[in-house]
């Protein structure tokens, strides 16, 4: 999934934007949207859901003839990137959240990291210019949405068995508490080391498909890092494909490590 966030005050035009980002997107693929609503509530006083949740629910879900809504608490601009991921989303298109370090396309003079493209106004805005900014943006995925992807394989019915790794941040590391790792990549090389890792392993015995992506920048403890998933015939062809690609994404794959500690930090290679 690709990810574009739309930022500006108010009253110059993000909806209209996002409105128009929408329907061009859509010609390449399934979108989704986020909109930051601080301050707002949704789920309105005394109806049935919002009693739902009063009297202890975590979770409501609201369904009609043609809409599913879903409420919930302790909510973050990453779980609802997540929701959209899992859910199958090609592109996540976000309105507000200026303060995140998403890739912006921002309307006006507003100051936030992360913009790639400021526009002087609605008027100014080259909707095709736009959507191929947006093409180029790096993918974003959950362990769920590669699953999805691979069960929307036109040979998903060759398959017997899907396998998935879930590498996570250790949080106890030789008597060392880790607080965060921080990863970085250079220039879409990582990725283009991984596409080949994958190539070269569906060429294996048995083997429908292989698919992996590994997270950047600061991610702490506990936190998914990297997610491989392997879809063959039989699990017997699976097991070893999954190990190999496990080992090879680790040798390979140019990422650097970082590793923060409550006693310090230093780029992994450094230490011994």
């Amino acid at each position: 999934m690709q990810i574009i966030s739309v930022v500006g005050y108010k009253k110059t035009g993000k909806t209209t934007l996002v409105e128009r980002l929408v329907s061009a997107l859509s010609k390449h693929g399934s979108v989704g949207t986020i909109k930051h609503m601080q301050g707002h509530s949704i789920n309105t006083p005394d109806t049935d859901t919002w009693k739902h949740a009063k009297a202890g629910a975590n979770v409501v879900v609201a369904v009609t003839a043609e809409e599913l809504v879903k409420f919930s608490g302790n909510n973050n601009l990453t779980k609802a990137i997540d929701e959209l991921a899992n859910g199958g989303m090609d592109f996540a298109v976000v309105e507000g959240f200026k303060e995140s370090k998403l890739p912006k396309i921002a309307l006006g003079e507003v100051n936030a990291a992360g913009i790639i493209k400021q526009l002087d106004n609605l008027e100014s805005a080259d909707i095709e210019e736009l959507v191929d900014i947006i093409l180029r943006q790096p993918e974003y995925h959950t362990l769920d949405s590669l699953i999805n992807k691979i069960r929307k394989s036109k040979d998903l019915g060759k398959t017997g068995a899907i396998g998935t790794f879930t590498g996570i941040v250790r949080a106890q590391n030789k008597g060392a508490r880790t607080e965060y790792l921080e990863f970085e990549e250079y220039g879409g090389v990582a990725k283009q080391k991984m596409d080949e890792i994958c190539a070269n392993l569906r060429e294996k015995e048995g083997i429908i498909d292989v698919l992996m992506h590994h997270r950047t920048g600061i991610i702490p403890a506990g936190e998914d890092i990297v997610y491989i998933v392997v879809a063959a015939g039989h699990r017997e062809q699976l097991f070893p494909v999954l190990s190999e690609a496990i080992e090879r994404l680790k040798l390979e794959v140019p990422i650097w490590k970082k590793e923060h500690t409550v006693e310090g930090e230093w780029w992994v290679h450094d230490k011994a």
